[in-house]
């Protein structure tokens, strides 16, 4: 029997089941009462709860301990086998869009997408690679809200020749919506990915394959203040999102939609849906915010470097000629503080490159001033991108739905690691 995961990151499946309840989830409705939901356990530090460890463990069935990637996009740096490769080796046709924290070590994969942070090759036609680099672009840039014509270009020729038919007006509702309503940029690139990948699972038909969708986290860190299944006492400002406006709910729609399009497509595979780990409502007002010229910012403040690697919202990895150059940077960077001596970046040291985050946590307003040393210094405003006020923080319960599980009495609970075990199994094989 043919396998599809679907990776739905970070949904909080306590909050589907409200708004189940409530009538606005009919596909997750007739999941979960037909096959239950399954609970999986990962890390219980929360600084090791980042879905680029809790995915890796996903597709290893490695802990953090055993298989020891901390970092977006680090997985290229590590040769530990995965379950597309695995699967691979036992005969199986393999496939994958946007798998978060993997590297494509597939020898003849049907297709692989990777997502839009991991440094690794895609497989696929020449149009496909093309739209992948332009979702890296917007990816990255989305907190400037900056596309370049090159890369609009390669998404509407993408969504022209991938996106079905019965999902062109809800693009344009999206598209119409997206300038007042920033989620729906997110929501319109996971539609396109879950068209891309139905369309490529129709033409390659693998056994496997696995699809991953981040709109979803990406609204309830930005937005979960705001959902009718929240009940906490905090909110969001207006200026930030209008007090009537449901966000994490229009993902769900979209995902609830998204399952049922995959079901349809595919009516006799069996289905997997897993979380890898889920979010909780934030307990404080925490703002996010990302350097607009990782680069410029750098050689400005006399940090000597070979290159700069953006990744996800805050993180961003500077690389050196040597170990030498990377403790010089290191020390120049961590001189980088407010006018009371917080640091405004956390850098991690792994050798020749450093790991660094922009973790100033309050309000920048144009009048903010820094220091480097004791020189004070204006304009960080300027240097900088509004990314989100946090709303939701990680939980190490993750959930899966599965359609090969025989009924809702089921209360499974197990470790993440042991899903490339259970994916094996419903593919008829096993892992060596």
């Amino acid at each position: 029997m043919r396998l599809l995961l679907l990776e739905l990151n970070e949904i909080n499946f306590d909050h589907v089941r409200i708004y189940a309840d409530r009538g606005h989830l009919p596909t997750f409705a007739r999941l979960i009462e037909a096959h239950g939901i399954a609970e999986t356990t990962s890390e219980r530090e929360y600084d090791e709860l980042e879905p680029w460890i809790q995915w890796v463990t996903a597709h290893t069935g490695r802990s953090l301990a055993e298989h020891g990637v901390f970092r977006l996009g680090d997985i290229v740096n590590h040769d530990i086998p995965q379950i597309w490769e695995q699967l691979e080796a036992e005969g199986l046709k393999v496939g994958a869009i946007s798998p978060m924290n993997a590297s494509n070590r597939c020898r003849d994969a049907a297709f692989f997408v990777p997502d839009p942070w991991t440094p690794t090759s895609v497989t696929g036609p020449a149009l496909l690679r093309k739209l992948h680099e332009a979702v890296v672009q917007a990816v990255n840039d989305n907190a400037q809200s900056r596309v370049t014509a090159s890369s609009a270009a390669w998404l509407l020729a993408g969504a022209m020749a991938y996106a079905h038919p019965s999902n062109y007006l809800h693009y344009s509702a999206l598209a119409a919506a997206a300038r007042k309503r920033p989620w729906a940029k997110a929501l319109i690139l996971d539609q396109l990915l879950a068209d891309v990948f139905i369309k490529k699972v129709k033409q390659t038909r693998p056994d496997f394959a696995s699809l991953f969708l981040n709109a979803g986290a990406h609204v309830q860190h930005h937005y979960m203040f705001n959902s009718a299944a929240y009940e906490g006492a905090l909110s969001n400002p207006d200026w930030y999102v209008d007090g009537s406006d449901d966000p994490v709910l229009e993902t769900y729609r979209l995902y609830d939609r998204i399952v049922g399009q995959v079901q349809r497509a595919f009516p006799d595979v069996r289905l997997m849906l897993a979380t890898g780990l889920h979010q909780d409502p934030h307990d404080s007002v925490t703002y996010y915010w990302r350097l607009r010229d990782h680069g410029e910012f750098l050689r400005r403040h006399d940090v000597v470097f070979q290159s700069v690697e953006p990744r996800m919202s805050r993180d961003f990895v500077v690389i050196c000629r040597d170990a030498e150059e990377a403790q010089r940077a290191e020390a120049m960077i961590g001189r980088i503080c407010s006018l009371d001596g917080t640091p405004l970046f956390d850098v991690d040291n792994r050798g020749k490159d450093l790991f660094v985050m922009l973790t100033w946590p309050n309000d920048i307003p144009e009048d903010f001033q820094y220091r480097v040393g004791n020189a004070p210094i204006q304009g960080f405003r300027r240097d900088v991108a509004f990314v989100a006020i946090k709303n939701g923080g990680h939980n190490g319960t993750g959930y899966v739905i599965d359609t090969g599980a025989p009924s809702s009495d089921s209360t499974d609970r197990f470790a993440l690691s042991e899903l490339p075990t259970r994916i094996a199994a419903a593919c008829g094989t096993s892992l060596h």
